[in-house]
């Protein structure tokens, strides 16, 4: 997704009666002026659309309702510029359907100590207004997410966007469709899960195509597309010898290529947002999907391998949450470690399908035995990724829950040659250290396939999974295992009461 101007969220001000017609106009003057900063300002990422004042329970729920009908409306922002008594409020948050932003903050940046009177106070009562707002959201136990701050701080603005992108990604997942070629790769335990309780849950749905759905598309390729894509690969990627003209597996490349095109129209005929496939269903193809899957991803589509299903929903997330930052968001496996005690690095990468938008450096097309799938010698993306500050989430389904899993790691620049590993290769430290994070990772029930994030923080996840209701299990910095292993336990608990 290039821009996420087209979505917008509704700047709602709360209020009442009490106050007469101006302080109710100066209220609605205030609210109309920050909804028009927040909506100028570079750092939000969509639309903010001010909406009138509301005053009583029945504009509340009309204007909470019309938010919810709104196919632009991704979520809205709350305000009480003056106290509004909050039982004019629990009809509308009973409907509510929307993310939401409660902003806690004042017209005024600072008191004017030497012309402060009643009236004043009357119009600018946000401190106890917020407050009684807040109550009954949290006496009916409706998620949010609360920005305290002066309306124009830079860092009130960031914590907006970062729940603003998460927005976007929930409403991206509404009526989302996936698909998975074939079915899950056999006896595999953490990539299986239940869809129908993500369709209920989360909104998108996951449907099975037989491969010879697939293939059937491929065949109906003419050869002057393949042709042409092969000119965009020659000027996109650094070719090994052996895929130019007249090497020995340039046919390779035209069935990579192939496929590449056939899936693609299969995607888009379909209207799917993300996909999966499994090496052990490849009937009628004549190589696993590599290259064509990097491209995709790198276009915005999710993707996990072997039947797994959930995780090319949450790299489609994260590509949604990251629209238009610098980096990439990919499907990557823990592949193996690096156990030196002064050094110790995790190797992620996957047999072909690593997003070369991680890539440190241009990627080189080259074709290479698979040894495994029992099929002609695919073509894939060579390339070292980017270090830098990253993140490692995967989505697991625990049985009652869904369950976010997030590592935050150090991206490390790779310096060593690997001439006989021909797939993408993604170096990292996880923190707070490698036996804290692995053993955590493991205690969570974490998936050995995530997204990789280079451009995300861990608020973004938080955010995210606070609106879909996802349990969220964070490791960073901070963690202590015996502590994590304590608040697994009590997530335990609690979850189980929820039920």
């Amino acid at each position: 997704m290039s821009s996420l101007k087209d979505l917008e969220v509704w700047f709602i001000t709360g209020s009442q009666d009490l106050y007469g017609e101006e302080t109710l106009r100066q209220a609605a003057s205030h609210s109309e002026e920050i909804a028009a900063f927040l909506n100028s300002n570079a750092t939000i990422p969509v639309r903010v659309k001010f909406k009138p004042i509301v005053r009583n329970s029945n504009e509340i729920y009309d204007t909470i309702v019309a938010a919810n009908q709104d196919k632009n409306c991704i979520g809205i922002i709350t305000w009480m510029h003056t106290f509004s008594p909050a039982k004019m409020w629990i009809r509308g948050l009973q409907a509510l359907q929307k993310p939401l932003l409660h902003l806690h903050t004042q017209y005024n940046r600072d008191i004017p100590w030497s012309s402060m009177d009643m009236d004043f106070m009357n119009l600018n009562q946000s401190a106890h207004g917020d407050r009684e707002f807040g109550f009954i959201v949290s006496r009916m136990r409706i998620a949010r997410k609360v920005v305290t701050g002066y309306w124009q701080d830079a860092e009130v603005l960031e914590r907006i966007n970062i729940w603003a992108r998460a927005a976007a990604a929930w409403q991206d997942w509404q009526g989302a469709k996936f698909v998975r070629f074939g079915d899950n790769m056999r006896y595999v335990a953490v990539t299986e899960g239940d869809k129908v309780e993500a369709e209920l849950k989360f909104g998108f749905s996951v449907n099975t195509h037989g491969i010879g759905d697939l293939v059937a598309e491929i065949n109906q390729v003419q050869d002057a597309e393949v042709q042409k894509l092969i000119a965009l690969y020659e000027a996109s990627y650094i070719l090994a010898d052996d895929v130019k003209e007249g090497g020995a597996n340039r046919g390779q490349l035209y069935d990579a290529a192939k496929i590449e095109i056939g899936l693609r129209t299969f995607l888009e005929k379909g209207n799917y947002k993300g996909f999966t496939d499994t090496f052990e269903d490849l009937h009628g193809m004549p190589q696993l999907p590599g290259l064509a899957v990097q491209r995709l991803m790198a276009d915005g589509y999710g993707f996990a391998g072997e039947g797994d299903w959930k995780t090319p929903a949450i790299v489609r997330a994260c590509k949604v949450m990251a629209t238009g930052y610098a980096g990439a968001n990919a499907f990557m496996e823990d592949y193996t470690y690096h156990f030196d005690p002064q050094n110790a690095m995790v190797l992620g990468s996957h047999m072909l399908e690593v997003d070369a938008s991680l890539a440190a450096e241009k990627p080189r097309l080259e074709v290479h035995p698979l040894g495994i799938g029992g099929k002609s010698d695919p073509a894939r993306l060579v390339f070292n990724a980017k270090g830098g500050d990253a993140l490692n989430a995967a989505l697991v389904d625990m049985g009652d829950r869904f369950r976010l899993v997030v590592n935050t790691v150090k991206g490390v620049s790779v310096e060593e040659d690997l001439p006989k590993l021909p797939v993408a290769r993604v170096l990292w430290k996880p923190e707070p250290d490698m036996q804290t994070a692995c053993s955590a990772w493991i205690y969570a029930g974490g998936a050995h396939h995530t997204v990789y994030s280079q451009n995300l923080t861990p608020e973004y996840l938080a955010d995210f999974a606070r609106i879909a209701n996802l349990e969220l299990v964070l490791i960073d910095q901070s963690t202590k295992l015996d502590q994590f292993e304590k608040d697994l336990r009590y997530s335990e608990v609690y979850y189980k009461m929820q039920g």
